[in-house]
């Protein structure tokens, strides 16, 4: 077990009756533990991340946990538009599992509006994650934080919802709302609604601009009319669209484990009138293993928890080199420090470098093993 989720454990107090809501957190090793402690109250997953849901059901089904417990889940980034206000005895966010800043403060926001007055909001993270600047944030929110344990780096902080103010927000969406707009007070919060473009990792979008490896990788791309195509972690959209517009006689799939971003993609695709375009939830080509595909590209994420790993990377190259045709192409962009070609290698006879410059790189691979 992860030492913050251990720490989790050890100190979030829970009754059996709690309902209780796990904020961007299902992949941690705790939650399961929450479904055995509370026996007849309720555990609601607000998730944005498809493959962590899918950790949590097989971690559920490993337990063998089998209660009056009632588990559901709900889109992190929709909460506030389907569930009711000051219902949640406690929540429960572990920080390294969020993307980035704008989505641990928009999980603090969630919690105000969730709790109802005496409930519980517990923090767990690292000081080089932000852990000590979301106990202020938290302090200037709920009037009191308190610091429960600090263990190997790492600290649990915890807030009570002290009075029965009901946050009434605006749409909340973290990839449409900039860090900077926290404000301490209880306010309504406004945000960019300016398209975005994805840079393939998620959370991380360039407002209003091309982000430079996408640009590189739509330079060296080369797309045809008729194109069957799929686009492996998707982001806001850009790259999908772009090729749809060329495989005007084609069809393109995007996918994204993240709801957020599939959300985002989606009115992307609406506001560009494009009809030959779906945006799929899915964890890699998990969606679209039974098809198959003349083109795939992807920018894919290099971090992981804020830990950086060619993982990911790594496995959307295994994956597209099953989904594609056997004259398909791969196109893949990366920073020139990621040695991704041990495993292009093994997966495609032919691999090329063919776009990039000092910072990017990228490969066009052909003819799948």
């Amino acid at each position: 077990m992860l030492h913050s989720s251990f720490l989790l454990s050890e100190n979030v107090q829970l009754a059996i009756d709690d309902r209780v809501l796990i904020l961007n957190s299902a992949a941690d090793p705790f939650v399961p533990g929450v479904g055995l402690r509370i026996i007849t109250g309720e555990l609601i997953l607000a998730e944005d991340n498809v493959a962590s849901l899918q950790i949590a059901q097989s971690a559920f089904e490993r337990e063998h946990i089998r209660t009056a417990l009632r588990v559901r889940h709900v889109p992190f980034h929709e909460y506030t538009l389907h569930e009711v206000p000051a219902t949640i005895d406690v929540a429960v966010m572990n920080m390294l599992y969020q993307p980035g800043n704008a989505w641990i403060i928009y999980g603090l926001q969630v919690a105000a509006y969730a709790l109802k007055p005496g409930g519980r909001l517990y923090v767990v993270g690292a000081k080089d994650r932000g852990v000590v600047s979301m106990a202020k944030r938290m302090q200037s929110l709920f009037g009191n934080v308190e610091t429960l344990a600090i263990s190997k780096g790492q600290r649990v902080v915890c807030s009570r919802k002290v009075d029965s103010e009901i946050w009434h927000p605006q749409t909340w969406h973290p990839l449409t709302w900039p860090a900077q707009t926290w404000r301490p007070q209880v306010a309504p919060l406004h945000f960019n609604t300016a398209p975005l473009v994805g840079d393939g990792s998620a959370g991380v979008f360039a407002e209003g601009k091309l982000d430079e490896g996408t640009r590189l990788l739509l330079e060296a791309l080369e797309v045809r009319a008729t194109d069957v195509a799929l686009d492996i972690g998707c982001g806001a959209g850009f790259l999908g669209i772009h090729i749809a517009r060329l495989a005007s006689k084609g069809h393109v799939t995007m996918v994204d484990a993240s709801l957020a971003t599939v959300d985002a993609a989606r009115q992307t695709v609406e506001q560009s009138g494009l009809t030959n375009v779906q945006v799929l939830p899915s964890d890699g080509t998990q969606a679209v293993q039974e098809q198959r595909f003349d083109l795939v590209v992807t920018n894919p994420p290099f971090h992981l928890g804020g830990i950086q790993t060619t993982e990911i990377a790594e496995r959307f190259i295994r994956e597209a080199a099953q989904v594609l045709r056997p004259r398909g192409r791969f196109y893949l962009v990366a920073n020139r420090f990621l040695k991704y070609e041990p495993t292009l290698r093994i997966c495609f006879k032919t691999v090329e470098e063919v776009g990039g410059n000092t910072r990017y790189k990228v490969f066009r691979a052909l003819h799948p093993h």
